[in-house]
Protein backbone atom coordinates (compact mmCIF):
# COMPACT_ATOMS: atom_id res chain seq x y z
CA UNK A 1 0.00 0.00 0.00
CA UNK A 2 2.80 2.44 0.84
CA UNK A 3 4.43 1.62 -2.52
CA UNK A 4 1.29 2.91 -4.25
CA UNK A 5 1.08 6.00 -2.00
CA UNK A 6 -1.60 4.81 0.41
CA UNK A 7 -1.72 4.69 4.18
CA UNK A 8 -3.55 2.36 6.55
CA UNK A 9 -5.45 4.00 9.40
CA UNK A 10 -6.94 1.84 12.17
CA UNK A 11 -10.40 3.04 13.14
CA UNK A 12 -11.92 2.07 16.50
CA UNK A 13 -15.32 0.54 15.66
CA UNK A 14 -17.10 1.92 18.73
CA UNK A 15 -20.20 3.92 17.82
CA UNK A 16 -19.69 3.79 14.04
CA UNK A 17 -23.16 2.27 13.68
CA UNK A 18 -24.71 4.47 16.40
CA UNK A 19 -23.61 7.81 14.92
CA UNK A 20 -25.82 9.73 12.49
CA UNK A 21 -23.81 10.43 9.33
CA UNK A 22 -25.92 13.54 8.67
CA UNK A 23 -25.82 15.33 12.01
CA UNK A 24 -23.27 13.44 14.08
CA UNK A 25 -25.73 12.58 16.88
CA UNK A 26 -24.38 9.56 18.82
CA UNK A 27 -26.79 7.48 20.87
CA UNK A 28 -27.59 3.85 21.62
CA UNK A 29 -31.21 4.85 20.97
CA UNK A 30 -30.30 5.45 17.32
CA UNK A 31 -29.89 1.69 16.95
CA UNK A 32 -32.75 -0.04 18.73
CA UNK A 33 -32.33 -3.28 16.74
CA UNK A 34 -29.31 -5.11 15.36
CA UNK A 35 -30.17 -4.20 11.77
CA UNK A 36 -31.91 -0.82 11.90
CA UNK A 37 -30.48 2.67 12.40
CA UNK A 38 -32.80 5.63 12.92
CA UNK A 39 -31.45 8.93 14.22
CA UNK A 40 -33.52 10.11 17.18
CA UNK A 41 -32.83 13.78 16.44
CA UNK A 42 -32.60 14.03 12.64
CA UNK A 43 -34.68 11.10 11.43
CA UNK A 44 -32.03 9.61 9.11
CA UNK A 45 -32.84 5.92 8.54
CA UNK A 46 -30.67 3.16 7.07
CA UNK A 47 -29.41 -0.33 7.73
CA UNK A 48 -27.05 -0.20 10.74
CA UNK A 49 -24.20 -1.89 8.85
CA UNK A 50 -24.48 0.60 5.99
CA UNK A 51 -24.50 3.46 8.51
CA UNK A 52 -21.28 2.07 10.00
CA UNK A 53 -19.80 1.78 6.51
CA UNK A 54 -20.65 5.44 5.84
CA UNK A 55 -19.08 6.59 9.12
CA UNK A 56 -15.87 4.54 8.93
CA UNK A 57 -14.22 6.46 6.04
CA UNK A 58 -15.26 9.74 7.66
CA UNK A 59 -13.51 8.67 10.86
CA UNK A 60 -10.46 7.67 8.83
CA UNK A 61 -10.22 11.09 7.21
CA UNK A 62 -10.67 12.88 10.54
CA UNK A 63 -8.13 10.82 12.49
CA UNK A 64 -4.90 12.19 10.93
CA UNK A 65 -6.26 15.72 11.12
CA UNK A 66 -6.91 15.38 14.86
CA UNK A 67 -3.71 13.61 15.88
CA UNK A 68 -0.48 15.36 16.66
CA UNK A 69 2.65 13.89 15.11
CA UNK A 70 5.70 12.91 17.18
CA UNK A 71 7.66 15.75 15.56
CA UNK A 72 5.23 18.29 16.99
CA UNK A 73 5.05 16.65 20.44
CA UNK A 74 8.78 16.68 21.00
CA UNK A 75 11.42 18.68 19.12
CA UNK A 76 13.96 15.93 19.77
CA UNK A 77 11.68 13.15 18.44
CA UNK A 78 13.21 13.20 14.97
CA UNK A 79 16.81 12.99 16.24
CA UNK A 80 16.74 9.47 17.70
Amino acid sequence: MAWRGGILIAIPPQNTSRTCPCGGHVSADNRKTQATFRCETGGFEENADITGAINTPEAGHARPACEVSDAVRSPAAGTR
